[in-house]
């Protein structure tokens, strides 16, 4: 009885730890993160060109689109 309670108790613990819940999440995440890494680097890097042109660039076309967004996704015009 003592090995049939720890088998079943053994394969719940195998079948619980092999779970793919919440790995789509992580993987979002780690999108978004990416490119807000990659966005901070180009506006990092054109801030020390003269002028400021490609940051205000980038700045400006964010705003608009941040802006333009509609909450429910349906895309806004």
């Amino acid at each position: 009885m003592g090995y049939r309670l720890m088998g079943r108790a053994h394969a719940l613990a195998i079948t619980l730890r092999e779970g793919d819940r919440g790995q789509g999440t992580v993987e979002y995440v780690g999108l978004i993160l990416l490119i807000a890494a990659v966005l901070a680097a180009v506006v990092t890097v054109g801030n020390k060109f003269k002028g400021d042109d490609l940051a205000n660039t980038i700045v400006g076309k964010l705003k608009t689109a941040i802006e333009g967004a509609d909450p429910k996704g349906k895309p806004a015009g």
